[in-house]
Protein backbone atom coordinates (compact mmCIF):
# COMPACT_ATOMS: atom_id res chain seq x y z
CA UNK A 1 0.00 0.00 0.00
CA UNK A 2 1.34 3.35 -1.17
CA UNK A 3 0.81 6.43 1.05
CA UNK A 4 0.28 8.95 -1.94
CA UNK A 5 0.71 12.64 -0.71
CA UNK A 6 -1.92 13.92 -3.18
CA UNK A 7 -4.56 11.59 -1.72
CA UNK A 8 -3.39 12.84 1.95
CA UNK A 9 -4.03 16.14 1.33
CA UNK A 10 -7.72 15.40 0.61
CA UNK A 11 -8.15 12.59 3.31
CA UNK A 12 -6.46 10.81 5.76
CA UNK A 13 -5.88 6.80 4.40
CA UNK A 14 -6.96 3.97 6.47
CA UNK A 15 -5.02 0.93 6.45
CA UNK A 16 -5.36 -2.80 7.83
CA UNK A 17 -2.99 -4.69 5.78
CA UNK A 18 -1.60 -8.08 5.90
CA UNK A 19 2.16 -9.11 4.79
CA UNK A 20 2.33 -13.38 4.08
CA UNK A 21 5.85 -14.43 4.60
CA UNK A 22 8.18 -13.53 1.63
CA UNK A 23 6.21 -10.00 0.60
CA UNK A 24 8.67 -8.18 2.49
CA UNK A 25 12.71 -8.35 1.77
CA UNK A 26 14.19 -7.69 5.30
CA UNK A 27 17.62 -7.36 3.87
CA UNK A 28 18.75 -9.85 6.05
CA UNK A 29 19.60 -13.88 5.27
CA UNK A 30 18.57 -14.14 9.77
CA UNK A 31 15.41 -12.87 9.33
CA UNK A 32 12.53 -14.31 8.51
CA UNK A 33 8.35 -14.24 8.77
CA UNK A 34 7.25 -17.10 11.06
CA UNK A 35 3.59 -15.86 9.80
CA UNK A 36 1.21 -13.10 9.05
CA UNK A 37 2.44 -9.56 9.73
CA UNK A 38 -0.72 -7.26 10.26
CA UNK A 39 -0.23 -3.56 10.38
CA UNK A 40 -3.13 -1.11 10.89
CA UNK A 41 -4.33 2.15 11.41
CA UNK A 42 -4.22 5.91 9.57
CA UNK A 43 -1.57 8.14 7.15
CA UNK A 44 -2.59 11.14 7.35
CA UNK A 45 -0.78 14.63 5.99
CA UNK A 46 0.35 17.02 8.94
CA UNK A 47 1.49 20.17 7.03
CA UNK A 48 2.88 22.56 9.64
CA UNK A 49 4.19 25.51 8.27
CA UNK A 50 4.70 23.77 4.82
CA UNK A 51 6.63 20.95 5.73
CA UNK A 52 4.01 18.19 4.12
CA UNK A 53 4.88 15.64 6.94
CA UNK A 54 3.33 12.26 6.90
CA UNK A 55 2.25 10.74 9.97
CA UNK A 56 1.75 6.95 10.08
CA UNK A 57 0.11 5.39 13.36
CA UNK A 58 -1.49 2.57 14.06
CA UNK A 59 -0.28 -0.90 15.49
CA UNK A 60 2.11 -3.71 14.03
CA UNK A 61 1.44 -7.48 15.13
CA UNK A 62 3.14 -11.06 14.07
CA UNK A 63 5.94 -13.37 14.40
CA UNK A 64 9.37 -13.42 12.92
CA UNK A 65 11.85 -16.10 12.76
CA UNK A 66 15.47 -15.83 13.96
CA UNK A 67 18.55 -17.77 14.77
CA UNK A 68 19.71 -18.27 18.61
CA UNK A 69 23.10 -16.44 19.20
CA UNK A 70 24.68 -18.98 20.61
CA UNK A 71 23.33 -22.60 19.02
CA UNK A 72 22.27 -20.98 15.49
CA UNK A 73 18.72 -22.87 15.97
CA UNK A 74 15.68 -20.91 14.00
CA UNK A 75 13.43 -19.45 17.11
CA UNK A 76 10.09 -17.93 16.77
CA UNK A 77 10.13 -13.90 18.57
CA UNK A 78 6.42 -11.93 18.43
CA UNK A 79 5.89 -8.72 17.21
CA UNK A 80 3.50 -6.37 19.00
CA UNK A 81 4.33 -2.75 18.90
CA UNK A 82 2.71 0.39 18.47
CA UNK A 83 3.75 2.70 15.25
CA UNK A 84 3.95 6.80 15.79
CA UNK A 85 5.85 7.61 12.61
CA UNK A 86 7.14 11.39 10.92
CA UNK A 87 7.70 11.46 7.05
CA UNK A 88 9.09 14.61 5.58
CA UNK A 89 10.27 14.66 2.11
CA UNK A 90 13.81 14.09 1.12
CA UNK A 91 13.92 17.16 -0.36
CA UNK A 92 13.95 19.36 2.63
CA UNK A 93 17.60 18.21 3.55
CA UNK A 94 18.86 17.21 0.20
CA UNK A 95 21.30 19.57 -0.82
CA UNK A 96 24.78 20.10 -2.54
CA UNK A 97 26.61 21.27 0.81
CA UNK A 98 26.17 18.89 3.96
CA UNK A 99 23.53 19.52 6.91
CA UNK A 100 23.73 19.21 9.91
CA UNK A 101 20.59 17.46 11.61
CA UNK A 102 19.03 18.32 14.98
CA UNK A 103 17.65 16.12 17.51
CA UNK A 104 14.14 16.34 16.19
CA UNK A 105 15.14 15.72 12.54
CA UNK A 106 16.90 12.20 13.81
CA UNK A 107 13.65 11.04 15.03
CA UNK A 108 12.05 11.72 11.25
CA UNK A 109 11.95 9.84 8.32
CA UNK A 110 12.30 10.93 4.61
CA UNK A 111 10.62 10.06 1.59
CA UNK A 112 11.64 10.61 -1.92
CA UNK A 113 9.22 11.18 -4.43
CA UNK A 114 5.17 11.12 -4.05
CA UNK A 115 4.63 9.47 -0.70
CA UNK A 116 5.36 6.52 1.52
CA UNK A 117 5.40 2.68 1.27
CA UNK A 118 3.65 0.87 3.94
CA UNK A 119 6.01 -2.10 3.41
CA UNK A 120 9.11 0.22 3.87
CA UNK A 121 7.31 1.20 7.46
CA UNK A 122 6.88 -2.28 8.67
CA UNK A 123 10.09 -3.29 7.38
CA UNK A 124 11.84 -0.78 9.64
CA UNK A 125 9.37 -0.89 12.44
CA UNK A 126 9.95 -5.02 12.30
CA UNK A 127 13.96 -4.42 12.40
CA UNK A 128 14.04 -1.89 15.43
CA UNK A 129 11.64 -3.56 17.30
CA UNK A 130 13.69 -6.85 17.49
CA UNK A 131 16.12 -7.98 20.08
CA UNK A 132 19.86 -6.90 18.73
CA UNK A 133 20.48 -10.70 20.13
CA UNK A 134 18.06 -13.33 20.82
CA UNK A 135 18.40 -16.72 22.67
CA UNK A 136 16.54 -20.21 22.09
CA UNK A 137 16.41 -20.50 26.22
CA UNK A 138 18.26 -18.39 28.92
CA UNK A 139 20.78 -21.59 29.86
CA UNK A 140 21.15 -22.33 25.90
CA UNK A 141 24.61 -24.21 25.49
CA UNK A 142 25.13 -22.81 22.33
CA UNK A 143 27.75 -24.67 20.09
CA UNK A 144 31.05 -26.31 20.85
CA UNK A 145 34.15 -24.16 19.07
CA UNK A 146 35.81 -27.53 18.88
CA UNK A 147 34.21 -29.72 16.82
CA UNK A 148 31.01 -27.72 16.26
CA UNK A 149 28.47 -30.00 17.93
CA UNK A 150 25.20 -28.67 19.21
CA UNK A 151 25.54 -29.11 22.86
CA UNK A 152 21.86 -28.85 23.89
CA UNK A 153 21.04 -31.73 21.65
CA UNK A 154 24.04 -33.60 22.12
CA UNK A 155 27.71 -33.59 24.80
CA UNK A 156 31.07 -33.76 23.03
CA UNK A 157 33.81 -34.94 24.84
CA UNK A 158 36.19 -31.92 23.84
CA UNK A 159 38.18 -30.14 26.28
CA UNK A 160 36.38 -27.19 28.10
CA UNK A 161 39.68 -24.57 28.47
CA UNK A 162 41.58 -24.07 25.05
CA UNK A 163 44.68 -22.63 26.10
CA UNK A 164 45.65 -18.87 24.25
CA UNK A 165 49.07 -19.71 22.11
CA UNK A 166 49.81 -16.36 23.11
CA UNK A 167 50.59 -17.24 26.63
CA UNK A 168 52.57 -20.35 25.64
CA UNK A 169 56.10 -17.95 26.39
CA UNK A 170 54.80 -17.00 30.02
CA UNK A 171 53.92 -20.49 30.47
CA UNK A 172 57.55 -21.83 29.73
CA UNK A 173 59.29 -19.01 31.58
CA UNK A 174 57.30 -19.83 34.66
CA UNK A 175 58.40 -23.94 34.54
Amino acid sequence: MFFDIQTLEKQKIRFDQVFAPGSIDFLDADLRQAGDLRASGVAELVDPFGAREIRVRGDLRGAMEVVCARCLEPIHVPVVCSIDLFYRPMARIAREEEVALDEAECEVGFYQGGGVELADVVREQVTIELPMRSLCREDCRGICPACGKNRNREACDCRESFPDPRWEALRDWKN
